[in-house]
């Protein structure tokens, strides 16, 4: 493999185009108004400093443009991630809060993070994607909105809740409110950013909304003198590049963080490769999964080795990158530069930002979480999914953000096992006017034949429904009259496992002394491969087997000179 497929940097940089440049600085500069609130937002969301935040966003800037494929993709501090991050570290931390102890636990669950996604990128599992279904997710994801909100509401209003827990948090809210905790400038601070996020976002798209908002909520902390009336700040930041660390935690605390840091990079990955997928088109490049994971990986591990914490995509910022005119990765670099240089020369820029406009920042960015068109969808289409998204939902809301990841994974995986344990199952005829044979589900005008049944299993044969099929079949043998052949129509079963062939093997010579054959026909190649290699085909006769069902039919009329007709249904 040459080495630009794995460090597609190199290849940006042998090929750009200086016609590029004007619109990769323009769109830089754009994307650092909302790198910069939003990376310390979410930095506090994840139980942080609020610079912490910049430096991930730095580092993991570099660290993709110089191993991520994609063109426009922005990695950085991410809201799903937040609470994620905040439940490994929070419990590790000494009552009462150790900032230089939660950053060094968030650092070493960055760069597991970003050695499980460089492990998975060179074992090419970018497969994992697909553990989190689209239902699970849309769960998974406003679970995630309302554990974020909640959580936000004290700072937004002004007071802390020392609590754990969706429950805990909002019961905690509801009595600091009814005990008047609530510090009116600081409320004022934080519905304000709100409206004006939200109006901005629905009016003036093209207007950065929470760059207005925060440089209004800092012009309102010096003209009210907030800060007496009770209004928490930034602070003044460290000024300087973040400096390179070496985090360490003990045994015990590894073991913790590795647990946390596969859900984050599961979580990751998804949100990756579906952002991926749709900026894909629009700039012309295909989704390179396994590629996609070695760049959050790279960036993740840069992220923990300066003080940082993990890292995904952001669908947001890549919008605001898209539409600003990115046309490379130079696009990040002009960030990260941008931001480096207000550390260094300017770092009290953000030193009166109100707390209260941060925790509006989290919660707009929450709010971008839910898909409520997505779940009626899912409510008129498909109930039983509906049904997964709100179980997810529900792991999140009742267990906990990391529990809830399980939770949606679980769900994922035993919804495809049911799909395969109860399989849709039919009988098949002839509709008037339509070639082949088809469900009499769909045509229960169609034509039957005496004494035979097609009968069509819509799954894979294995050990999770050999009993069902083995149940099904006797149940069409018992009917009356009995039936002579019961065909199999195969061909949407793509395997057989050694239970189900075993299940074949009794099921066979149990009809066949009943005086009913069991008939295959349209079994694929590699599937009949599997029962020669069982020795399942010398003891099922070998003129059980047809190419086609048609050709099964027509065996069947030459040994017993039956037509078809409408007699009364085999169900």
């Amino acid at each position: 493999m040459a080495r630009s497929d794995w460090i597609p940097g190199l290849r940006v940089a042998a090929t750009y185009k200086s016609g590029y440049l004007p619109r990769d600085l323009v769109a830089g500069i754009v994307l650092t108004t909302l790198l910069v609130p939003q990376g310390m937002a979410y930095a506090e969301l994840a139980g942080l400093p609020a610079i912490t935040g910049l430096y991930t966003s730095i580092l993991c800037l570099v660290a993709y443009a110089v191993f991520g494929p994609s063109k426009v993709l922005v990695l950085g501090p991410d809201s799903s991630l937040g609470p994620m991050i905040a439940a490994v570290v929070i419990p590790l931390v000494a009552s009462g809060g150790d900032p230089e102890k939660a950053v060094a636990l968030a650092s070493v669950l960055a760069l597991l993070v970003g050695l499980f996604m460089t492990i998975a990128a060179v074992a090419k599992l970018g497969f994992v994607a697909d553990l989190l279904s689209h239902p699970t997710q849309l769960g998974y994801m406003h679970g995630l909105a309302l554990t974020i909100l909640i959580g936000q509401l004290p700072k937004l209003f002004g007071f802390s809740v020392d609590a754990d827990g969706l429950f805990a948090e909002a019961g905690g809210f509801v009595k600091g409110v009814a005990d008047g905790e609530t510090v009116p400038a600081a409320l004022a601070i934080g519905v304000g950013g709100l409206i004006v996020i939200g109006v901005l976002r629905r009016w003036l798209p093209k207007v950065p909304g929470i760059l207005v908002a925060v440089v209004l909520a800092i012009i309102a902390v010096a003209v009210f003198d907030l800060e007496d009336k009770g209004v928490d700040l930034v602070g003044p930041l460290p000024q300087g590049f973040p400096p390179f660390t070496v985090p360490t935690v003990s045994w015990s605390e590894l073991g913790l963080l590795a647990a946390g840091a596969l859900g984050i990079t599961l979580v990751s990955v998804t949100d990756t490769i579906s952002t991926a997928s749709a900026f894909a088109g629009r700039t012309g490049q295909e989704v390179r999964g396994n590629q996609e994971m070695a760049g959050i990986g790279a960036a993740n591990l840069a992220a923990g080795l300066f003080q940082g914490f993990p890292v995904s995509t952001s669908g947001s910022r890549t919008a605001v990158a898209f539409q600003a005119g990115a046309r490379t990765q130079v696009t990040g670099l002009v960030g990260a530069a941008a931001i480096t240089l207000m550390l260094v020369l300017v770092p009290g820029l953000l030193r009166d930002l109100p707390q209260p406009m941060l925790a509006a920042v989290v919660i707009t960015a929450s709010m971008s979480l839910t898909d409520f068109p997505g779940l009626r969808r899912l409510w008129k289409q498909r109930r039983v999914e509906f049904s997964l998204a709100v179980a997810a939902f529900l792991g999140v809301a009742l267990l906990g953000v990391l529990p809830g990841i399980a939770v949606a994974v679980g769900l994922s995986v035993l919804n495809v096992f049911r799909r395969t344990w109860w399989p849709y199952r039919t009988t098949l005829g002839r509709a008037e006017g339509i070639n082949g044979f088809h469900d009499v589900r769909e045509h229960p005008a169609a034509e039957l034949m005496p004494g035979l049944v097609l009968f069509r299993f819509d799954a894979p044969l294995i050990f999770a429904n050999a009993r069902s099929f083995r149940e099904e079949i006797r149940h069409i043998a018992n009917a009356d009259p009995a039936p002579k052949w019961i065909v199999v129509a195969a061909e949407p079963i793509t395997d057989v496992d050694t239970t189900a062939a075993d299940m074949l093997e009794e099921l066979d010579a149990e009809l066949d002394a009943e005086g009913v054959a069991l008939v295959f026909a349209e079994m694929k190649h590699p599937v009949r491969a599997k029962l020669d290699r069982y020795k399942l085909t010398g003891k099922i006769e070998e003129e059980h087997f047809f190419p086609t069902v048609e050709d099964a039919v027509a065996a069947y009329q030459r040994r017993h000179g039956q037509a078809w007709s409408h007699p009364p249904r085999v169900v």
